[in-house]
């Protein structure tokens, strides 16, 4: 079976052969350069529509057999780019007489990295330009985990570089002068699984500024008290931004029990990236694949590779069908080439368990968590993010007992070592107990912290414990919580949550109704309706 890819969602076009008997794959692609600034759409689709026939006509000429189907990227992606695309690949499918087969960008990126390791059922990071998010498998789907809640990481790094005006794409650059570079304190915002890269991007010009102005009142000065060099910033970015993204995909790997994690999208080119991914998954015992650099960018094989994957298992499109689609997203997609039971088995677990942040052993009457140094991040951000998560965890568990949600007593703290000790609560965590009742409960519990003006910052079915002798449900591990009392907040709050259902739960939809209806027995309506404003504005609505 061969069949022909091809990609054009933004920058590059491309066209790709996949021959699936000897595992291969041909690609030819013709990058769109713009001369300064980012991405214009309109010049992007002009080259698309004068690169494509060039790429495609490249690679048919050096296919020895026909060709079985054609897959082309449906989404997400710039509009005027998508249309070129799917008009050329409908007129090779009517040339060629053969099926016609719509692939999700993300999910191909996803699904490249799978195919290429062999894995099973991994978690995966996509890191390109405008798009940042976790998949994992669930019922029959990917499953978005995690995702940015403004940029991408590309575009975020290329709206600093445009900044100190440089030309696109400013990844390359950002990591060249990042080698020459010391660390500076930049904002760091995880929230759950999700993440945002505004408040850094301006920090960072805020940065490079700041540092133009004390060299130049300095006649050139290098004195590193005259503010922070470009090296300086760049290193900065790479050290807080990716260390960002190492962390939320560890704690994807936690939530849904695999143990397997791939790399996507452009960005995992880049070599720090890598390496944090890589020693994050070293100490926690699991298996890190990144497929090789042509793969990684934007590229027509990995369309090809699903394609022929959606083909052998039926997936086609009737052309009437076949719209493109600029906010295709990967959860949007039923995942007709996988087996019906191959969703992650989670093991039951036994002596210490490791989270994503902590290693925390069980004993009879008492819990001890203690933060482990994480080698992937910078050994001053480490310090300080250990530090103050372990002293907000402790005062933000006796705060929310006080309030009335049920939470384990703090019997003992070492900031030095980030250590607690906590009360024994529950017999298990919530994801391995869901109901409607539980659910609901964590609904009237995330409800009364907001009350009280501060939020969990984490409240996933892993940080709520059930059971026991009254059965209570009890929230657990506060350390990314803050006092704050912005609606805004309360409502990305409840969106984790809502997140972490739909990653561990074979059937979330009633779940997702039982924390709303528990919210709204004690909380404010305007967080609900905040909540619906949070969830459309994911880099795919």
């Amino acid at each position: 079976m061969r069949v022909l890819g091809v990609e054009g969602t933004a920058w590059c076009a491309s066209a790709a052969c996949y021959d699936a008997e000897a595992d291969a794959v041909l690609i030819e692609s013709d990058a769109y350069e713009p001369e300064s600034g980012g991405i214009h759409p309109r010049e992007a689709a002009e080259h698309m529509q004068e690169a494509l026939p060039r790429v495609v006509e490249s690679v048919l000429a050096q296919v020895d057999g026909p060709i079985d189907a054609v897959a082309f990227s449906r989404g997400p992606g710039l509009g005027p780019c998508l249309r070129i695309v799917g008009t050329t690949a409908r007129a090779l499918a009517g040339s060629l007489d053969v099926p016609l087969v719509g692939v999700n960008h993300m999910v191909a990126h996803l699904e490249i990295g799978r195919h290429r390791s062999g894995f099973s059922s991994p978690v995966c990071l996509n890191a390109s330009g405008a798009n940042a998010h976790l998949l994992g498998y669930r019922d029959g789907r990917y499953r978005v985990l995690g995702e940015t809640m403004d940029t991408g990481v590309g575009n975020a790094i290329d709206k600093f570089t445009r900044h100190v005006g440089w030309s696109h794409p400013g990844g390359p650059k950002v990591e060249a002068h990042a080698e020459d570079g010391e660390f500076v304190d930049l904002p760091y915002v995880v929230k759950g699984m999700d993440f945002s890269f505004s408040g850094i991007m301006s920090a960072a010009k805020q940065a490079y500024d700041d540092g133009v102005a004390a060299s130049g009142a300095s006649g050139g000065s290098s004195d590193p008290s005259d503010g922070a060099s470009v090296e300086d910033v760049c290193f900065s970015l790479q050290e807080h931004i990716f260390a960002m993204l190492t962390e939320v995909s560890e704690r994807a790997l936690s939530l849904t029990g695999s143990d397997e994690l791939v790399l996507g999208g452009g960005v995992g080119q880049n070599a720090r990236l890598r390496e944090m991914l890589a020693a994050m998954c070293e100490q926690r015992g699991a298996d890190f694949f990144a497929p090789e650099p042509r793969f990684l960018r934007d590229n027509a094989g990995m369309i090809a590779v699903l394609g022929a994957k959606m083909y052998a298992a039926g997936d086609t499109i009737a052309v009437p069908e076949s719209g493109v689609d600029p906010n295709f997203r990967p959860d949007e997609v039923p995942v007709t080439w996988r087996g019906e039971d191959e969703d992650v088995a989670i093991a039951p677990e036994s002596g210490p368990v490791r989270g994503a942040e902590a290693v925390v052993e069980f004993d009879d009457d008492h819990v001890t968590k203690r933060r482990v140094p994480k080698t992937y991040r910078h050994p001053e951000l480490d310090a300080t993010l250990r530090r103050d998560r372990t002293v907000q965890e402790a005062r933000l568990t006796s705060l929310a007992r006080r309030a009335g949600v049920p939470t384990p007593v703090v019997r003992d703290i070492d900031v030095q070592s980030a250590t607690i000790e906590f009360e024994y609560v529950g017999t298990t965590d919530l994801r391995d107990a869901l109901s409607a009742a539980r659910v609901r409960d964590v609904g009237r519990h995330l409800a009364t912290i907001h009350d009280a003006g501060f939020v969990h910052g984490d409240p996933t079915t892993r940080n709520v414990r059930v059971g026991g002798d009254d059965d209570r449900t009890y929230l657990v591990d506060f350390g990314l919580g803050y006092h704050t009392d912005h609606v805004e907040d309360y409502a990305m709050d409840l969106h984790v949550f809502d997140q972490s259902l739909v990653g561990t739960a074979d059937a979330p939809d009633e779940l997702r109704t039982a924390v709303r209806d528990g919210y709204r027995e004690v909380g404010d309506e305007a967080v609900l309706t905040r909540l619906q404003d949070v969830e459309g504005r994911g880099r795919y609505r």
